[in-house]
């Protein structure tokens, strides 16, 4: 395993730009899916993650277009498909992302399991408890079927687990809903609440 030695006792100076978070990334790109207007994302990491949910965003509709090396514009006003590309959900975890979005503003989504490293235990029960609890109905047998053809409704939930990616999945959902949902054991790592103020 490769390690870096580092000798302090030297004086630090200079300047350093910070990459952008792919945490913070994937859920705002997800989320240009609740509006036809563009959006403009500044310092998103142009990492393999990054491509591969733009490639799923564009796959059903949207338009996306590097500007500068770090700066994406995105617009899903054409967006008119809510079954999301197995083969390409396959390549990230996050590709999960795209349910809650699709649900709010289409009532209606088929994502297939996502893909991605294993790391853990991360079910998709929180985010499926999420839905449930907004008024989605859920069918899961190869892919997870959404539906909520009288819309979603505003309501106070409490999530079994503040896991991260479900609470975003209930934040995008719930964006578009009318009147104010309460989620209790809601997940506040610095890129949900980075979403939460992109909402």
């Amino acid at each position: 395993m490769e390690k870096f030695i580092i000798e302090g006792g030297q004086p630090l100076s200079g300047t350093i730009i910070p990459a952008g978070n792919k945490n913070a990334a994937l859920p705002a790109l997800a989320a240009t899916l609740l509006t036809e207007e563009e959006v403009v994302l500044r310092n998103v990491p142009r990492i393999r993650d990054v491509e591969a949910m733009i490639d799923l965003l564009r796959a059903l509709g949207a338009t996306a277009e590097w500007r500068e090396e770090n700066v994406v514009a995105l617009c899903a006003a054409d967006v008119t498909a809510t079954e999301v590309d197995p083969e390409l959900s396959e390549r990230i975890r996050a590709s999960f992302l795209l349910a809650g979005p699709l649900l709010a503003r289409f009532g209606t989504a088929t994502m297939p399991p996502p893909g991605g490293d294993v790391i853990g235990r991360r079910r998709l029960d929180p985010h499926l408890d999420a839905f449930r609890a907004l008024g989605a109905r859920v069918e899961a047998d190869r892919a997870y079927r959404l539906s909520a053809p009288l819309g979603l409704r505003a309501c106070d939930f409490f999530m079994d687990e503040p896991s991260v990616m479900a609470t975003e999945n209930a934040l995008m959902a719930a964006a578009l809903t009318p009147g104010s949902t309460v989620i209790h054991n809601a997940a506040s790592e610095p890129h949900v609440q980075d979403l939460a103020r992109l909402l």
